[in-house]
């Protein structure tokens, strides 16, 4: 959460940003520069004084305060509370699904049954859930970090296993661009971490690429979904025959 230090700091960021002196700032606000100093120092400025200090830069405080939001730290995951709110209602899913992909409004309207409204209004929902911060023109800011992920026993990922990975894994893997690979083998524990480094860059590169592409006509995209995993794992049936 925000708090006035760190609107302060901002402002001391921005003041610097634009060459700006206290001397030059107390001159502009009609103040003693020692008393701009003081003010800084003990973080005590009225909204007023605030609004002063934008004007001189420029800005409003409506733009502070996004740039201050855009320096708070992303959410890694959601509550329990959160991912089930999200999960209640597979539009709403279909809309996180697709920010979290950073699809346009205008993309998620031509590609879902969605009418404009209705996805204005769960873009609302996603901004209170906390997932993205919706601004206008619809456009919205990602309240997530890259490592972002749902969590591992969570109300998302049980509906992903029950409903999403056996639909997944019904194809056949033999379309054009696709393909299914399984390898199974005993390595040394402590190479776990390198592959599972390996996988993230891969995963990194396809979502890259994702956004690289966003812009190509629609004739020359298709959608494709990488699963990727690495997990101490036997086949049900195998760990039965397994010697002790």
């Amino acid at each position: 959460m925000s708090t006035t230090a760190d609107l302060i700091r901002v402002l001391k960021a921005e003041l610097k940003s634009a060459g700006i002196t206290y001397a030059a700032l107390a001159a502009q606000l009609g103040m003693a520069e020692s008393s701009v100093k003081r003010m800084f120092a003990q973080g005590d400025m009225p909204l007023s004084r605030i609004d002063a200090i934008c004007r001189v830069l420029r800005t409003d405080f409506a733009e502070l305060s996004r740039r201050l939001a855009d320096e708070q730290p992303a959410r890694t995951e959601l509550t329990q509370e959160q991912e089930r709110a999200v999960v209640a209602d597979r539009r709403l899913l279909l809309a996180a699904i697709c920010c979290l992909s950073q699809w346009t409004f205008e993309q998620m309207l031509a590609s879902y049954r969605y009418e404009p409204a209705e996805l204005v209004g769960l873009l609302l929902q996603l901004d209170r859930l906390g997932i993205i911060e919706l601004r206008e023109h619809n456009r919205y800011r990602l309240k997530v970090s890259k490592t972002f992920r749902w969590r591992p026993h969570g109300p998302v990922m049980q509906f992903f296993r029950a409903e999403v990975v056996p639909d997944y894994f019904r194809g056949g893997f033999d379309g054009e661009g696709e393909q299914l690979m399984l390898v199974h083998g005993e390595i040394n524990r402590a190479l776990a971490p390198v592959f599972n480094e390996r996988l993230a860059r891969l995963g990194a590169d396809f979502a890259r690429q994702h956004l690289a592409d966003q812009r190509l006509p629609e004739d020359q995209k298709q959608p494709f979904t990488m699963v990727l995993g690495l997990r101490s794992w036997l086949f049900g049936p195998f760990r039965d025959l397994r010697r002790p």
